[in-house]
């Protein structure tokens, strides 16, 4: 089963008429063979003065604030689109995560609001830890750039600390297995990496934590992840674990749950606004993840 040319149109047409800049731009990199200029353009549009990355470029958030995880992701995004260089890592991103770098020598997942622009209500709680899932993606994307400072050296004790204590918890979430899986691929620590791959695997095998329910409305989405969700490409770490009929039907599953608008949709989002903004996300995931599979018609 593929997406059919006309349900692509639909669904690119979509994304050009709700989705952010930086999802048109993501899907012109992608689809059409733009080049990655413009998706850096797109994704310094959330820069501050402070270096970090915010205006709800996760759109949870309406607040400009700079927040660590907004930067880890616009970090991601240009890694995504081979813009990345060893300079701008260490001129436009280390200033501000060091200056935000805990004692533990991690970065925070979220800050708290200093103001009442409207948001989720989980970032007016959050505790400002240290946390695994943004500091894990940074310390492997130095690794992977092959950049050595030392802000590293407190940084992987921190890591590998959180591993251990952490363990199969968050393992649902395959926004945060992704960013651990960035840090365990590029690390020199080979034999410790292996041993917390092999884990991974066999917590996310584990009952209960995939989705099986394809009725589910919530299938695919946080806490509710499917096969996809950790294994988006053929060439995925984790793609090995899934059989093939798993794959294939999860594919055709997600090609079913196309809306008439052409779009795929979350429940996310405070107002009808960021509902698109999320749908558009979630499009454009949708789309790379059935071209990486072969699974759009020519």
């Amino acid at each position: 089963m593929k997406l059919s040319k006309k349900n692509y149109i639909k669904a690119r047409d979509f994304i050009f008429t709700n989705a952010r800049m930086i999802e048109r731009r993501l899907f012109q990199f992608h689809f059409e063979n733009d080049g990655p200029e413009g998706v850096f353009h797109a994704v310094y549009a959330y820069r501050n003065s402070d270096g970090g990355f915010g205006h709800g470029m996760e759109p949870d958030t309406a607040s400009p604030e700079s927040q660590p995880l907004f930067s880890i992701m616009a970090l991601e995004t240009l890694d995504e689109v081979g813009y990345l260089t060893k300079d701008i890592i260490l001129d436009d991103f280390m200033p501000y995560f060091e200056s935000i770098t805990t004692d533990k020598g991690g970065i925070p997942w979220m800050l708290r609001p200093k103001n009442d622009y409207p948001c989720e209500a989980h970032f007016k709680s959050v505790k400002e830890w240290a946390a695994l899932s943004t500091t894990a993606p940074l310390l492997g994307m130095l690794e992977k750039y092959r950049i050595e400072i030392p802000w590293m050296q407190k940084a992987e004790q921190f890591v590998w600390g959180e591993i251990e204590r952490i363990k199969e918890k968050h393992v649902f979430c395959h926004l945060c297995v992704p960013r651990r899986l960035q840090f365990l691929q590029y690390t020199k620590s080979k034999d410790k990496a292996g041993k917390a791959l092999n884990d991974l695997k066999k917590w996310i095998l584990a009952d209960g934590v995939l989705c099986k329910d394809k009725s589910d409305e919530g299938w695919g989405l946080y806490e509710k992840p499917h096969s996809l969700s950790y294994a988006p490409s053929p060439e995925s770490i984790l793609y090995p674990i899934f059989t093939k009929e798993m794959i294939s039907a999860d594919l055709n599953e997600l090609i079913n749950r196309q809306k008439s608008d052409g779009g795929w949709h979350t429940w996310y989002g405070l107002s009808e606004g960021m509902k698109l903004e999320w749908a558009g996300i979630q499009t454009l995931w949708t789309l790379k993840t059935l071209k990486n599979h072969y699974k759009i018609e020519k």
